[in-house]
């Protein structure tokens, strides 16, 4: 299923990624870190929209535009972190974690 997803930016270091349909709304959040990162917070769907893909498919939104910004994201949110882990054709625009030094 192709959807459309809006990108919203508030300010310039907060915005989000919105699919609206039948009067619900499914959102992805985001903070910029600077010109070259984005830190994923958030991922909310209805219950009218689950089983559809559309958290994935908000994900993947997030992932082309950053691969067309030259970006890396920081999936802080649990969900987006688990469609990292499913997805690893996605690891271009994944930040490395940076190890524990001790």
């Amino acid at each position: 299923m192709d959807i459309h997803i809006d990108l919203e930016e508030e300010k310039e270091t907060k915005g989000r990624y919105v699919y609206r349909a039948d009067g619900h709304e499914a959102e992805m959040t985001f903070s910029k870190a600077g010109p070259k990162l984005i830190i994923i917070d958030h991922t909310g769907v209805p219950d009218a929209f689950k089983g559809q893909g559309i958290g994935k498919q908000l994900v993947e939104r997030a992932v082309a535009d950053a691969r067309t910004a030259g970006q890396k994201i920081v999936p802080l949110c649990p969900f987006a972190a688990a469609q990292f882990d499913k997805h690893p054709e996605w690891a271009d625009v994944l930040q490395p974690k940076k190890e524990n030094r001790g």
